[in-house]
């Protein structure tokens, strides 16, 4: 197959973003009086989006939407002012991208990030290189796994989900590439298992970003 498109994942996929939601999270808690938890456990935490993390991190006992959207609403202005913090591109991103761009590549981020901080993390940490779609959860963007975004994004493009490349590291990221046609690829260097990534329809996995090429090959 030729491949002429690959939608990335972005936290735990392109950024190394755990340390900085952790950081953020666990300041809202503590402000709350709530339990803070161990910057590793945020590895299951996140994935589908802030207000589930907001909900995982909350005592269950003391769980009520009421209290998720003030902690939700707690968060985002944390991450507001400390997103930029530690987060940093992992080892090998920049020079896939790159390579990537180089073979003719259109390159795009489907996040279950807000859709504002979506876009200033690609913009911060990887405005060197031209995407062409950079979306996160937006009122017309529902969050992964509806594929919504993915389709929209191959809509937008012109180019059929079979030629599309889906890069992700966690259940969620592989239950849409395949809701959406696209090939699924697991990154074993961000949030989540290996075993997780296959169970939940993995095509290929892959251990460095420069792996990837080789499905170009």
């Amino acid at each position: 197959m030729s491949y002429k498109a690959v939608v990335f994942d972005l936290d735990g996929t392109l950024l190394d973003t755990l340390d900085d939601l952790a950081d953020c999270m666990n300041a809202v808690l503590a402000r709350k009086g709530f339990p803070t938890h161990p910057t590793e456990a945020y590895k299951t935490f996140v994935g589908d989006g802030m207000h589930m993390l907001a909900k995982r991190t909350l005592p269950a006992e003391k769980l009520t939407e009421e209290l998720a959207d003030e902690t939700l609403a707690g968060m985002r202005a944390q991450y507001a002012e400390h997103w930029a913090d530690k987060t940093r591109p992992y080892d090998g991103i920049t020079d896939m991208l790159a390579a990537l761009l180089d073979r003719g590549l259109k390159l795009n981020v489907l996040s279950n990030k807000p859709d504002d901080f979506t876009k200033l993390c690609v913009a911060k940490f990887l405005g060197d290189y031209d995407f062409q779609i950079i979306q996160g959860i937006a009122e017309d963007c529902p969050a992964k796994p509806d594929p919504t975004g993915a389709n929209a994004i191959c809509k937008t493009l012109g180019i059929p989900a079979e030629e599309t490349l889906y890069l992700g590291d966690t259940n969620t990221d592989m239950k849409t590439a395949n809701a959406a046609g696209m090939y699924a690829v697991g990154v074993t260097w961000g949030f989540r298992s290996a075993e997780e990534l296959k169970t939940y329809g993995a095509k290929t996995l892959i251990d460095h970003p420069s792996e990837l090429l080789k499905l170009l090959d």
